[in-house]
């Protein structure tokens, strides 16, 4: 028989949450710049799942919390790290783009628009998608 689990959810949650920020921490520091960035689309697209999830269980709080987090990778992560001068046109369209996405995820906020969530999905997706494939390619080559 097993005995009972000696913390309350919310100190398991606290706990798990700790273990989890480590693990972050860890990874950021052995990672390569484009790691980096791929883990910026992961959890931009981690915190719009869970922004979905929370509007679904009517939990504000929770969707307040998962968008904020959104737009701080979107504008302190991602476009922070545009170099608009070197980066040419490619830059300018990630920079719309993501300025685009920081409305959509502020429509999301105020109107629990799961819609506007999608549509930030389906839009970040392909995009991180073909930067780890071009980290793949970079691999390879080296």
């Amino acid at each position: 028989m097993y005995a009972a689990n000696p913390f309350r959810s919310s100190t398991a949650s606290k706990v798990s949450s700790t273990y989890r920020q480590v693990g972050v921490a860890s990874a950021v520091d052995h990672a390569s710049p484009h790691h980096l960035v791929t883990m910026l689309y992961d959890g931009l697209l981690e915190a719009i799942g869970e922004a979905r999830a929370a509007i679904a269980q009517g939990d504000i709080d929770a969707k307040g919390r998962a968008i904020g987090r959104a737009v701080r990778i979107v504008e302190e992560g991602l476009r922070g790290g545009l170099d608009r001068q070197r980066g040419g046109a490619l830059a300018q369209n990630l920079d719309a783009l993501y300025q685009y996405l920081v409305q959509q995820l502020t429509k999301a906020n105020l109107r629990s628009d799961t819609a506007a969530l999608a549509e930030c999905h389906r839009l970040v997706k392909p995009v991180r998608d073909a930067w780890v494939d071009i980290g793949s390619a970079q691999s390879q080559a080296a």
